[in-house]
């Protein structure tokens, strides 16, 4: 009798990645579950109580510990509260700090959750095949390279985090919810009688006022038009992104927005909504998926944020890692530091950080 193949699945307490334990464990994997503890208890008097990536764990814990005797596995708890505070906090607050609009799921899906949760998981001896998440996103092998496509439910697509994979990364990964919609992931839950199968799904990246981390750049500073007129004062930079209109403090003959953060001289640059729109974006860091690298300018789709309508787009190869990209149409609050993900179809081709 051929041997079980083993799977490690990261859970949450979740319906999502409780529901992908239930699958793999139907399609006769060897199921282990793996939590990822990140939460750091001297914040506790600063975060607030709501479900998030970056918050008190308790529940979560007390929900795993429900999951894992109805649907029948182990799960152990991996601590990471260092590795999470070094390479996606600090990388959190630098960005803000530098006048960018971080995204820390890219980030964390990148070096914690798929390469530092897997080696600590290695090393408590702890062995396993392939490794799976809760995402809605698909990887499948094109007798050449792993390829990352989309989810087939639009509307729950999480390829856009995941761009920065490698091609070693994705032979050992398993989306089981890429063929899935919410819905039918809610009725599975709900057959197993599992409380989280209506539970809310976590929208923020941390519980409370993420400010709470900042010692610095809450300096204020002036707010000013284009042509440099001082119209007010800020609340430090780092409470601002490219296209906020609100709480702003200021007001215009027409609606105000920030076009511009300026972290060299602790200013930001507000103008009307027709300033919102570019053609161009330089994107760094860029890692490719379906492609080896860039040797000439491609047609593709791009997405600057997630809830982003992909854009017909070209992309051309410039020195230093890092791309061009010319939209057909100009683009609303192209905005540094998100990320810039280019698609064929339902095909990942690869993404980077937008610099400028």
């Amino acid at each position: 009798m051929a041997k079980k193949k083993r799977v490690i699945v990261g859970m949450s307490g979740g319906v999502d990645s409780t529901v992908s334990a239930i699958l793999l464990k139907q399609q006769g994997y060897d199921v282990t579950g793996v939590f990822m503890m990140v939460w750091d208890e001297k914040n506790r008097a600063n975060c607030g109580m709501k479900s998030s990536c970056y918050g008190p764990e308790e529940k979560e814990i007390e929900n795993l510990e429900k999951i894992s005797k109805t649907i029948g596995i182990i799960v152990h708890f991996i601590d990471l509260k260092k590795e999470f505070h070094r390479y996606v906090l600090d990388y959190f607050k630098n960005e803000y700090l530098s006048g960018k609009t971080p995204n820390p799921c890219v980030v964390c899906n990148r070096l914690i959750k798929f390469q530092l949760l897997l080696e600590k998981v290695q090393q408590s001896g702890i062995e396993f095949d392939y490794f799976a998440t809760g995402h809605y996103a698909r990887v499948e092998y094109d007798g050449n390279r792993y390829m990352l496509k989309k989810g087939i439910d639009e509307n729950k697509d999480q390829s856009y985090f995941l761009f920065l994979l490698t091609q070693e990364q994705l032979s050992k990964i398993i989306f089981p919810l890429g063929y899935y919609t919410k819905k039918q992931v809610r009725e599975i839950a709900k057959k197993f009688a599992l409380e989280i199968s209506e539970k809310e799904e976590s929208q923020d990246f941390i519980s409370g006022d993420r400010f709470f981390l900042f010692q610095e750049g809450l300096k204020s500073g002036t707010i000013v038009d284009k042509n440099g007129k001082i119209l007010g004062q800020h609340r430090g930079i780092i409470h601002y992104t490219i296209g906020q209109r609100r709480k702003l403090g200021i007001s215009g003959k027409s609606p105000l927005y920030v076009i511009e953060i300026r972290p060299q001289d602790n200013t930001i640059v507000v103008g009307e909504e027709k300033d919102l729109y570019r053609e161009k974006l330089i994107a760094e860091n860029v890692n490719f998926i379906a492609i080896e690298s860039l040797e000439k300018p491609l047609a593709v789709q791009t997405k600057i944020r997630y809830k982003h309508k992909a854009a017909f787009s070209v992309i051309s190869p410039i020195e230093n890692n890092r791309i061009s990209v010319v939209f057909n149409e100009p683009q609303r609050a192209i905005t540094p530091g998100q990320a810039a993900v280019f698609y064929d179809g339902d095909i990942v081709v690869g993404g980077g950080f937008i610099a400028h």
